[in-house]
């Protein structure tokens, strides 16, 4: 294949620029992160300890295999969202993927230091997720239980819903049912509708002083009149010794963190869907150049440049190099897997006709190219990684005139019927419908990510400002500058905060932000899950307007 990419030493002036922006972008992240892995804080972590439990981030260091890689998801889950009742750390839920005596699992951690463990609504979209994902990669889950329920404050948003709580017992059921394997370790509260999630699972582990029951001694009482202690109403005696809900009794945290690795480490073999995968091949170029690369504020650059720093080799074999150039297509090879990349070029570039084509748009010739290749991929069962700096469809009489609804929706149509998994890191901008083709969240990516300088809304933030003040004084004959500019700042200000990717991570838009330097790892970890998947099902493509 032929060598992409060229060496930092040799780039255009503008590149220490764009390295100090993303190192203040890093800084800022590192910063966050750290505060959100302390979970409820340190006073909290101590209450957590005086009884005698560990805390969720010790027992998942404790549970998987030490020095093995742990990708984990939704870190902001609920980042600055509940400002009334105060935002839940990472949503009070932990969710990792790592090796669990040589097998990858998912795991589903409560954090009993972020509000007792309550289910706020995102901590239910989180939980939800990591369901989703064992289901679709055919990886066993493991659930480390220490929750007080539902946070009764906000109930109406987590209870009676499709895609509220019921759903994980929904799944819990699914699961089972098609040979997942499910493991829950209750070393805490859990009590109510959550009770009924570890006796759903294949395996249940019990620690002494955790309780589990339907209602507890105070609802009892009320209900019934009868007066009863928590250990005898749901302790674990109770549930290995008479109920017979629980099956192994564990002493403490790290006994039962012992069972379940030897549990996991007896689970059946399960069939992998085999990718084509070589000897894998480290990129020419430095990871690090990748912090360099985009601009602050949009401007253009070439993806090249990201793709020969992930990819083996830095061997990229473009497909149709000379048509729709501002979508970069090709294989090449991440890890040892042959991947098909679908990136979004963000250089000007001049198209077969001789017409100036701006980087980062899809125009009618790109979004037919891009369609034909995915749908090659999945001929080849190949996965597609799509990457994303992408301001929309273009416009103008031009574009319609010149079928951009028919072709863009070819590509929508590729996308949505594609069965093969695709793997979503947006890097710059993600603006509009473009998003939707580039294999947005609604297009169920199988894992998708987010660079400190990704951007996400509707549109740029000074369009959206202009088209929303044309409308709102589209009535008026007369509007004065000084009102105009204010209602303009207001509304970018606004676009601003919400196109922030903390704003995405914090509702679980994504499954992570990563550092740049991070992303061949993180793609091939992704890679190595998604193999996990039994079979894929035979492409079937709708009717496409050509």
């Amino acid at each position: 294949m032929p060598i992409v990419g060229t060496k930092k030493s040799k780039w255009p002036k503008g590149a220490e620029k764009n390295e100090a922006y993303m190192t203040k972008l890093l800084a800022r992240y590192h910063e966050e992160e750290t505060v959100l892995k302390l979970g409820g804080g340190k006073k909290n972590i101590g209450s957590q300890h005086k009884k005698g439990r560990k805390t969720v981030r010790e027992r998942l260091e404790l549970l998987v295999d030490k020095g093995s890689p742990v990708l984990e998801l939704g870190i902001y889950a609920g980042w600055e969202m509940y400002g009334e009742v105060g935002s839940p750390a990472s949503a009070g839920l932990v969710l990792a993927i790592g090796k669990v005596s040589g097998r990858e699992c998912v795991i589903i951690a409560n954090d009993a230091t972020v509000k007792a463990g309550a289910y706020f609504e995102v901590t239910l979209k989180k939980h939800l997720r990591g369901q989703k994902i064992a289901l679709e990669n055919n990886l066993p889950v493991i659930y480390l239980v220490d929750s007080a329920g539902v946070f009764l404050q906000l109930q109406e948003k987590v209870f009676p819903d499709e895609e509220h709580f019921g759903r994980i017992f929904y799944n819990n059921a699914r699961l089972s049912a098609l040979g997942v394997p499910q493991i829950a370790v209750v070393m805490g509260p859990c009590v109510a509708g959550g009770a009924y999630l570890p006796v759903m699972c294949d395996k249940f582990v019990m620690t002494e002083g955790s309780n589990m029951f339907v209602a507890g001694p105070a609802l009892v009482k009320a209900a019934i009149g009868q007066e009863i202690d928590k250990e005898t109403l749901g302790g674990a005696t109770t549930h290995n010794a008479i109920s017979g809900s629980a099956d192994y009794h564990a002493k403490n945290d790290e006994d039962a963190i012992e069972i379940t690795r030897r549990l996991v480490k007896n689970l059946p073999y399960l069939e992998m869907g085999k990718f084509n995968r070589a000897e894998p091949a480290e990129p020419l170029l430095q990871a690090e150049d990748l912090n360099a690369i985009v601009p602050e504020i949009g401007g253009p650059y070439d993806m090249e440049e990201i793709v020969a720093r992930v990819v083996d080799g830095s061997e990229f074999e473009p497909y149709k190099s000379e048509y729709g150039k501002t979508v970069l297509c090709g294989n090449a090879r991440i890890g040892g897997y042959s991947v098909g990349i679908v990136a979004n070029q963000k250089t000007i570039v001049t198209s077969g006709t001789g017409e100036m084509q701006m980087g980062g748009v899809l125009y009618s010739d790109s979004s037919d190219k891009a369609a034909r290749f995915i749908m090659n991929c999945n001929q080849d069962k190949i996965p597609l990684i799509f990457l994303q700096d992408v301001n929309g469809f273009m416009v103008g009489k031009k574009a319609e005139w010149g079928g951009i609804l028919k072709d863009g929706a070819k590509m929508v149509q590729a996308v949505s019927n594609s069965v093969v998994p695709k793997i979503t890191l947006i890097i710059g901008g993600s603006y509009g419908a473009g998003y939707y083709a580039m294999s947005g969240r609604a297009y169920s990516p199988r894992f998708m990510y987010l660079w400190p300088s990704a951007s996400l809304a509707v549109m740029g933030g000074n369009q959206a400002a202009e088209t929303l003040v044309e409308i709102q004084f589209s009535k008026r004959k007369e509007v004065g500058d000084e009102e105009r500019n204010k209602l303009i700042n207001e509304i970018k200000e606004r676009n601003r905060r919400q196109s922030d990717p903390r704003y995405a991570a914090a509702r679980m838009w994504t499954d992570a932000i990563i550092k740049p330097a991070d992303t061949r790892r993180v793609l091939i970890h992704s890679l190595e899950l998604c193999e996990h998947q039994s079979k894929m099902p035979a492409p079937m493509f709708g009717v496409l307007q050509v």
